[in-house]
């Protein structure tokens, strides 16, 4: 059974690890995807030839989501293109850690840009056409480290507790008119970013998960699908961890 049937998603950030996993499942569940990059055209263009390889429709679109009208346009470029958008998921997100004394103004200002104003400017612009529609659904990537906070990561533990306070008021102001929005807080998902890591420090991240595993994208994609589709028809305004029981 394919869940997303003939709608279309609009993911930001997907030429790569969670992002490139929710377009291969959305696709494999029917929907014809749009996703931004902001940089990578070889991993965009070689993600549009896999994708469309399996007979799905799937088309790349430069953006930076952290632009106000940056977001408009593509939002526009993806309706005429595709005629709706009835999925958006806000996954765009980059890390700059380091301990609050020694942060800058620069880090905090980029992280909470892309992590936090990006799903703002996106989901603004996405309004318009899924209230006209009366129908839609909006999924933040927010992060456990939303939930419990994480020392070095001020910047990026804030915004993603403000992508989960953000999903939880557009859920109530956008009820009525049966448009969805929910996060989703994975926890320890093996990337190719992880892969970069010393093997005994991921080892012991392993071993203090109760599931006794790190999570993969696929992980995380699965609970896209599933929000995304009319499965999830009545679940709005929650936060879902994506965990294997991190946080309980």
């Amino acid at each position: 059974m394919k869940l997303l049937e003939d709608k279309v998603v609009l993911i930001t950030g997907a030429s790569r690890g969670i992002g490139k996993s929710i377009a291969k499942e959305c696709i494999k569940h029917g929907a014809k995807v749009a996703f931004t990059y902001l940089s990578s055209v070889d991993r965009t263009k070689a993600l549009e030839a896999e994708l469309s390889s399996s007979g799905g429709t799937v088309k790349g679109f430069k953006s930076d989501a952290s632009k106000f009208d940056a977001a408009q346009e593509v939002v526009d470029q993806v309706v005429e293109t595709f005629g709706a958008i009835d999925i958006l998921v806000n996954n765009a997100g980059i890390t700059r850690d380091t301990l609050l004394m020694r942060m800058s103004e620069e880090q905090w200002d980029e992280v909470m840009n892309t992590n936090l104003k990006s799903a703002f400017n996106l989901t603004k612009a996405v309004m318009r056409p899924m209230l006209k529609a009366r129908k839609g659904s909006i999924i933040n990537m927010s992060s456990v480290v939303g939930v419990s906070g994480n020392a070095g990561q001020s910047n990026y533990a804030a915004s993603k507790a403000g992508l989960i306070g953000f999903s939880k008021s557009i859920a109530q102001e956008l009820g009525s008119r049966s448009i969805r929005c929910n996060a989703i807080a994975p926890g320890f998902i093996e990337t190719e970013m992880t892969a970069e890591l010393d093997e005994a420090v991921v080892a012991e991240w392993r071993k203090s998960i109760p599931l006794k595993r790190g999570g993969t994208p696929k992980d995380v994609a699965d609970l896209v699908v599933f929000l995304g589709s009319d499965m999830s028809s009545y679940i709005t305004g929650q936060t879902i961890n994506v965990c294997g029981g991190m946080l309980m």
